[in-house]
């Protein structure tokens, strides 16, 4: 049960988060308390230790008053600001949190690029009214950058803490 809520949780925040972003240009708050909540309540019952468990606290915390300093500046949206520090949660100090956020960064630029791309062009004006491009093609709007944090969560959570402890207890190692 423990494994099946942690192969649950996580990817659907991302899906939702990027679905989210995309549709509406915004991130439910709901997204990111849910994951933090979520592993505050389950990565004791892994058996992690405190000190790790802490860590992974120090870990959103960090990334928190990065992300927040990039909002009241203008550099980001606060969405995506808390959505990145609920999903560094689940990733810890280590390589998978570097993952995750190059993943999503490298992504994020692509899909900049992309949209600048599509704004303007021919395919833009016969799909620009689609419930999905619409706000893609508005110029008006920024880049719905949920969609790359959730495609950073999904590729990094494979290498998460708590998706190997699963993995293992599914495995019977």
């Amino acid at each position: 049960m423990l494994e099946a809520a942690i192969f649950v949780i996580f990817p659907f925040c991302m899906a939702f988060a990027a679905i989210s972003d995309l549709l509406s240009m915004t991130i439910a708050n709901r997204v990111s308390l849910l994951l933090v909540a979520s592993f505050a309540v389950l990565a004791p019952l892994t058996g992690m230790d405190w000190s790790v468990y802490g860590m992974h606290f120090a870990a959103m915390a960090c990334v928190l008053a990065v992300t927040f300093t990039l909002f009241a500046i203008g550099g980001m949206g606060g969405g995506d600001a808390k959505l990145i520090a609920a999903t560094s949660i689940w990733m810890g100090f280590g390589p998978v949190l570097m993952t995750y956020l190059v993943i999503s960064a490298a992504v994020g630029g692509l899909l900049t690029l992309a949209i600048l791309r599509y704004r303007g062009s021919t395919l833009e004006v016969y799909t620009g009214g689609n419930i999905f491009l619409r706000n893609l093609a508005d110029p008006s709007k920024g880049v719905p950058y949920g969609v790359a944090l959730g495609i950073g969560g999904l590729f990094a959570f494979a290498e998460s803490p708590l998706a190997i402890w699963a993995l293992g207890q599914m495995s019977g190692s």
